[in-house]
């Protein structure tokens, strides 16, 4: 009888987000538990530490991103360097929602 795995499948939208967090930077959130055995055997939290770490962006993400783009940005009009601002801009404004 053969295994069956579960996979789970990647979209490019799900990869291209996750590039966009890393090269944006994010906070993340760390639970750290301690549990002990009561007197009767049953166990029990006795302390819990929950603690929000930041990950700074990551330049060799954003580099990815800035190659991934379609046109190179030298070459781009001044009316279209406005263009690909405004849109970065919204990007980020959405990923830190």
């Amino acid at each position: 009888m053969k295994e069956k795995t579960k996979r789970k499948t990647l979209k490019q939208s799900d990869v291209r987000d996750a590039v966009i967090k890393r090269a944006l930077g994010y906070d993340a959130t760390e639970v750290v538990e301690e549990y002990s055995e009561g007197d009767e055997g049953q166990i029990r939290l006795i302390k819990r530490k929950v603690t929000t770490k930041n990950v700074p962006p990551d330049p060799t993400a954003l580099k990815l991103l800035l190659e991934q783009t379609s046109t190179p940005i030298s070459s781009l009009s001044d009316e279209q360097l406005e263009e690909e601002k405004i849109r970065l801009l919204k990007l980020l404004s959405q990923t830190k929602n």
